[in-house]
């Protein structure tokens, strides 16, 4: 637990927390519902706060990991790169206390006609979030890289759409329609542990392999890449 029922007035530097329409969303219920006593009373244990900038892809797929030692809570809040951090310091400046790791996830998509400013806006957002001691699982062009370095290493730079393409290829459905659905994300985990032609061992050495090769290029610059693989890392030391 991380919010603090109350300290509401803590959430009033974020605008986004105010309005009275998100008052019955995941990520506010949390905080209007939560008892102190709630604090002090349950036992403490390593939480990871992963705020994403996609609504159901990746808060579900996060969400699935089968940790054990640690509370995974991850939403989904459709916001712009440098807002969505900006949201999440507000968030949790206060709260140095508990024992959180927090991870803001957010992909560039050059697909976007204003390719400047997705490249200003990702910059902004990664300072941001690094002058703040926020972790970032940032992708190049989209958070489907991950799952397609469970089958194969790629170091084109693809658009998300080859992404779907080939993942709808994979996984014989249509995933551009079919694969942003709440179930579908839901099952996101499981798909690929089982799936006998994907590895998330190999994903991982992939990702660190892109890393490595563009260590000299800029991070907003790196095309194809993805800092998922952090994220995921620090996830499976809490699996037993």
């Amino acid at each position: 637990p991380f919010w603090i029922d109350n300290s509401l007035s803590k959430l009033s530097l974020c605008p986004n927390f105010n309005k009275v329409t998100d008052k019955k969303k995941a990520w506010n219920k949390r905080t209007l519902n939560r008892k102190p006593y709630q604090i002090e009373t349950r036992e403490k244990r390593k939480t990871f706060l992963i705020v994403c900038e996609g609504v159901n892809t990746e808060p579900m797929y996060f969400k699935s990991f089968p940790v054990a030692t640690a509370t995974v809570e991850s939403y989904g809040l459709g916001m712009t790169k440098a807002k969505l951090v900006e949201t999440v310091v507000n968030i949790v400046k206060e709260e140095k206390d508990i024992d959180q790791e927090t991870w803001i996830v957010f992909d560039m998509d050059m697909e976007k006609s204003n390719k400047e400013q997705q490249v200003a806006d990702v910059q902004e957002a990664i300072e941001l979030a690094n002058q703040n001691d926020l972790k970032v699982a940032y992708s190049n062009d989209a958070f489907e890289l991950w799952f397609l370095l469970h089958y194969q290493f790629i170091d084109n730079q693809w658009t998300r759409y080859e992404y779907y393409e080939k993942l709808s290829t994979l996984w014989n459905c249509n995933y551009e329609k079919e694969g942003k659905k709440h179930r579908f994300c839901g099952s996101l985990y499981s798909l690929l542990e089982k799936d006998e032609r994907a590895s998330q061992e190999q994903a991982i050495g992939y990702a660190e392999k892109l890393e490595s090769t563009n260590r000299e290029i800029p991070l907003v610059k790196r095309n194809p890449y993805t800092g998922v693989y952090l994220l995921v890392r620090a996830l499976n030391q809490h699996i037993e």
